[in-house]
């Protein structure tokens, strides 16, 4: 009995991940490809790549809010600095920021598992407008 319980945990936790992931593409497609292209590349010298592990996995808590209120600050990515204005997407609920957080830091090289909309709102409480 145990072991079905944990099982549908599993199940659930797999199902949740796989809403956020699919609707985080759609929303990416919608938001994000026009700067960081369909495969996460950015726009050479101009916008960040979202292939950089490293930086997405230091800052992760950071993401919410710059996906929110966008970012006017240099930034170093693969050894590059970038100070490209990024716009704000402030029409975005806290859960589809949660899914594109979610796709981004699970494409494009990365592997950071789901990132729900409860994290999404704790992070968004931090941000600095």
């Amino acid at each position: 009995m145990f072991a079905f319980g944990l099982a549908s945990c599993q199940n659930e936790k797999d199902l949740d991940y796989a809403r956020y992931y699919t609707n985080g593409k759609q929303l990416y497609d919608a938001n994000c490809l026009n700067c960081h292209a369909s495969d996460g590349a950015g726009l050479r010298g101009l916008i960040p790549p979202l292939s950089d592990t490293l930086f997405l996995r230091k800052n992760r808590d950071r993401l919410a809010c710059i996906i929110k209120h966008g970012m006017n600050e240099k930034i170093q990515v693969n050894g590059k600095e970038y100070d490209q204005l990024m716009p704000a997407n402030e029409q975005l609920p806290d859960i589809d920021i949660a899914a594109i957080v979610t796709y981004i830091t699970n494409s494009f090289g990365n592997d950071q598992g789901l990132y729900d909309q409860e994290e999404a709102s704790r992070d968004l409480k931090k941000c600095v407008e």
